[in-house]
């Protein structure tokens, strides 16, 4: 009956234990979302006040190109349905699952961001470089900080998946996979605010 009494109080510590670093990891997390909100408040603040900054130079209407910035998103909306899935997969502990759509959302996280970089180098062969005025200043600030996001992303992928290999399903794995969808639907949620606010007004 002893055994028994100390065998269950092991295991009520073990899930308090993991209760508690549950909390600490989404605690930090959530404190981090909050300063990236406040980063890109400011971005936006910033481009608000310079768009219409433009010193002569070349302006948004003369090079944005909307259908190539919708595929563009829709690459990027895309990829939050197939992370949806990959967490499908880890909720189910199906590790070939998670993993597959897992692969799929690097792979339109990488072709989202090979179309920022095409767009970026066609701006600047046309003139608009982020020392050309203000408006392209804020811009490229704006737009570019959100690439490394998702760049981040990625690499955090690649640095999870080689966990998910060592250490299978683990609680901290679990965690760590949570607060990356997470982080990847944030990013998401931005890029709609960048295209409304930005690509959209600057087309007209």
């Amino acid at each position: 009956m002893t055994e028994l009494t100390n065998d269950h109080d092991i295991h009520d510590d073990h899930h308090h234990h993991e209760a508690e670093t549950a909390d600490r990891y989404m605690f930090g997390f959530w404190l981090y979302v909050i300063t990236d909100c406040l980063l890109f408040s400011t971005l936006f603040a910033t481009y608000a006040v310079m768009s219409q900054s433009f010193a002569n130079g070349v302006t948004p209407h003369e090079l944005f190109n909307l259908k190539f910035v919708a595929v563009e998103t829709a690459l990027l909306l895309l990829s939050s349905f197939t992370f949806g899935m990959a967490m499908l997969g880890a909720n189910n502990s199906n590790m070939a699952k998670m993993k597959l759509w897992l692969m799929i959302t690097a792979v339109l996280g990488l072709g989202f961001l090979s179309m920022e970089l095409y767009e970026f180098v066609h701006f600047s062969h046309e003139g608009a470089i982020p020392q050309t005025s203000g408006y392209w200043t804020a811009f490229y600030s704006l737009v570019a900080t959100h690439g490394i996001h998702v760049t981040i992303g990625l690499i955090w992928m690649l640095i999870l998946s080689i966990h998910f290999k060592r250490d299978g399903f683990s609680n901290e794995n679990r965690i760590r996979l949570s607060c990356l969808s997470l982080f990847w639907h944030f990013l998401d949620i931005i890029w709609i605010c960048v295209f409304s606010f930005v690509y959209l007004r600057g087309a007209m």
